[in-house]
């Protein structure tokens, strides 16, 4: 039974009747046929009760080149079945996409390129029309190498691979460099298969860095390694090269596998190598400019393409833990000595020193041994004093040869940096490059003035210096000093008392050891009293004095006694 008025519920089951019929689902894309051509508006029917409306601008050049006539069936993607207006909600701008997405998925799943283009410039990267579909191109993708200036490649169709897909998300990552890469590798493999080690082919100069430069050979790169330039020493590529510069190579190697190939220049000229030994003789002196300095030394160029090697133990007499480059300086013309000479491993090495003469030699030349020099103190030691001398060369004074008398542990203390001494020069090893000076030696030996100083001899002295163990002195004319120990002070220990004595005060004492070898001299007030306290026995044992006999063996005993004492 029909019904008259139909209710809400009623309408909304005809019109799902009606689009289960059609086969019409919103979210798709469906075929319509163009009714109407409004302004700038296309009215699609697409089988429904209402009908929708496209921009033309969504058929692109179809619409502009007016193509698109009324009866034309289209492909049009439906968002809804009906809007506020009545009218059906169409885009042929996702019904292009979706097809797009369709012909990408096959593509993606086959790894077949596809054709796009590059449109627009965002964060990392830039944006690729993929017929309809926007695809992702990151940055690293564009070529094989950084490219600076994108321009000459937007807008222009190309090949690009497709590298991830999310249809879920609506995001495609493509890639133009990988469809390069395989280009490249194609023509590489092709032309390396014709190359050969020690053909010569031209090229021209692609890129230069810091270890060499890249040559195209006509589609594929070869390495000119900086080394391989010139025999000569090159610093950096950038002397010799420029970018786009035409160059005659030779092919040095080349790697069937990794398709590498190295170059060579200086291989297209004679090699200046050849006979090296006979051109440059051990011991002979020549002339060479400085071109590089490091720190074990510096480079000299004899001639182009020739180089030796001063080493830092080479380049000074005298300037032991100096940097070469406070020696000599880039560019600087130098005399140089040919050393040694090794040709299969190319090298010379030079001494710099060896044109000068050697300054020990000059010293011992200017000042023989035994002459006196004056120098100042450049550095006090636990072993001496090292003088600065003439020559640039340094000398040294021991400890032992600081005084006649003193310790020179002590002596040494009053000397300061900065100094400026007298010595006499005690001897020159020139081969262990040694000076050794003295300064004792400018003045007489005491121990050899002595005169006639011997052992039991009794001599005044002149107290320097009162100690706890005993007193130090000075022998009255002579240059001589001693110290007198506590126990030989006096015989009585009552009297064995360094206090008791004062400096400047004099006092005879007996000589008990004088060994002038040893440089050892022996004083002892006691020995002098016991030795005199005998002979007054002596004497007054013999004496008509009238002594009695007790006096005269108490006398004895106690002399004896303190000589066993």
């Amino acid at each position: 039974m029909a019904t008259s008025n139909p209710s809400r519920e009623d309408f909304a089951a005809l019109l799902a009747e009606s689009l289960t019929a059609s086969d019409v689902v919103e979210g798709a894309v469906v075929k319509g046929r163009v009714v109407a051509i409004e302004k700038d508006l296309a009215v699609i029917d697409v089988g429904l009760k209402v009908e929708g409306r496209v921009p033309l601008k969504e058929f692109g050049a179809r619409a502009r080149d007016g193509e698109l006539k009324i009866g034309d069936e289209v492909e049009v993607y439906l968002e809804r079945v009906e809007n506020a207006l009545g009218e059906a909600v169409l885009s042929r701008d996702k019904a292009r996409r979706e097809e797009s997405w369709v012909r990408l998925e096959v593509a993606f799943e086959k790894n077949e390129k596809v054709i796009g283009q590059i449109f627009n410039q965002v964060k990392g990267g830039f944006t690729v029309d993929l017929d309809g579909a926007t695809a992702f191109l990151p940055r690293s993708q564009v070529d094989i190498r950084p490219v600076r200036d994108v321009a000459p490649l937007m807008h222009t169709p190309q090949p690009f691979q497709i590298l991830k897909m999310d249809k879920r998300r609506g995001n495609i990552v493509v890639s133009r460099r990988v469809v390069l890469e395989e280009t490249r590798a194609e023509q590489r493999s092709e032309l390396v298969q014709s190359l050969e080690e020690g053909q010569v082919v031209d090229g021209v100069v692609k890129n230069i860095t810091d270890y060499g430069a890249f040559v195209d050979l006509g589609g594929i790169d070869g390495l000119l390694h900086v080394t391989d330039i010139a025999w000569r020493r090159i610093n950096h590529p950038t002397e010799v090269l420029s970018i786009g510069q035409q160059v005659r190579v030779q092919i040095i190697r080349v790697n069937q596998e990794t398709h590498r190939i190295s170059l060579g220049m200086k291989q297209l000229e004679a090699d200046p190598w050849e006979g090296i030994e006979a051109k440059y003789p051990v011991n002979a002196k020549f002339k060479g400019r400085v071109t590089n300095i490091t720190d074990y030394g510096a480079f000299v160029e004899l001639e182009p393409g020739i180089e030796g090697l001063i080493h830092v133990s080479e380049m000074s007499w005298t300037k032991k833990n100096v940097h070469p480059g406070k020696i000599v300086s880039t560019s600087q013309e130098v005399d140089v000595m040919v050393l040694e000479v090794d040709p299969v491993k190319r090298r010379i090495s030079l001494g710099l020193k060896q044109t000068l003469q050697n300054p020990w030699e000059a010293f011992l030349e200017k000042h023989p041994i035994g002459s006196a020099v004056e120098g100042e103190v450049k550095n006090k030691t636990e072993f001496g004093l090292f003088i600065g001398l003439d020559g640039d060369v340094d000398g040294m004074v021991h400890l032992s040869d600081l005084d006649w008398n003193r310790p020179g542990e002590q002596v040494i203390e009053e000397f300061a940096k900065g100094d400026v001494v007298r010595a006499q020069v005690l001897d020159v090893d020139v081969e262990k490059e040694r000076i050794s000076l003295g300064i004792k030696q400018l003045a007489n030996d005491p121990m050899e003035t002595a005169g006639e100083l011997r052992r039991n001899a009794v001599v005044t002295c002149e107290v320097l210096e009162v100690k706890d163990a005993g007193i130090e002195v000075k022998l009255v004319d002579t240059d001589l000093t001693a110290f007198i120990r506590r126990a030989d002070l006096s015989r009585e220990r009552s009297e064995q008392r360094p206090e008791r004595f004062a400096v400047g005060e004099k006092l005879d004492a007996r000589i008990t050891q004088f060994d002038r070898k040893t440089r050892k001299i022996g004083l002892s007030i006691k020995a002098l009293e016991i030795a005199e306290e005998k002979e007054a026995v002596a004497q007054f044992g013999s004496s008509d004095s009238g002594a009695s006999l007790g006096d005269i063996l108490g006398a004895a005993l106690k002399a004896r006694q303190d000589t066993d004492e």
